[in-house]
């Protein structure tokens, strides 16, 4: 069975993280034991680093199912990640819009509709991502880094080149004298 990162136990209305193998799944908690979740058709508690497929497709299901089988053996948190930077909606709109989306298939994009933008909205009426944003950010700063390196390694080649062609120039000059 599946433990949270701390001993805390959900009410309607929270977001559930759940610690996937190289990325966070998102639900939200609906009371009884019951979460509601974007969920594409590779997103399953015993999926492993398949689940990380969900990048391939671009619909997805809103599906009520237990937190423990969403969850399976996976760590998971309580995480109302942005209550600090804006007004939860109160749990009865949450659970009602979640409820109205029940079975609908939504358009999935990792970047800008995943679980974890499905969940900030119901909660927070903002549909956001950190880990999208993490990602990007270190995607950007990889990319900085890597340029930086090319642009310091150009230098030195520049600068490294220039003496070695002035000594192939000096030693040019001494063998025609």
């Amino acid at each position: 069975m599946a433990s949270t990162t701390y001993n805390a136990k959900p009410e309607p209305g929270d977001l559930i993280e759940i610690f996937r193998v190289g990325y966070q799944h998102w639900a939200i908690y609906v009371g009884d034991g019951y979460v509601i979740h974007l969920a594409p058709p590779s997103e399953h508690a015993q999926a492993g680093a398949y689940s990380m497929m969900s990048v391939l497709y671009d619909k997805a299901i809103v599906k009520k199912e237990e937190l423990w089988s969403v969850v399976g053996d996976d760590k998971f948190s309580i995480n109302n990640l942005l209550d600090d930077k804006y007004e939860p909606r109160t749990f009865r709109d949450i659970i009602q819009e979640a409820q109205s989306l029940l079975g609908k298939e939504l358009p999935y994009c990792v970047f800008r509709g995943n679980c974890e933008h499905f969940v900030t909205e119901l909660r927070y009426g903002k549909p956001q991502s950190r880990q999208v944003r993490k990602a990007v950010e270190i995607g950007a700063g990889v990319g900085l880094a890597a340029m930086i390196s090319f642009a310091v390694l150009a230098a030195a080649a520049a600068i490294f080149g220039s003496k070695d062609k002035e000594k192939q120039t000096h030693l040019a000059q001494k063998r025609k004298n």
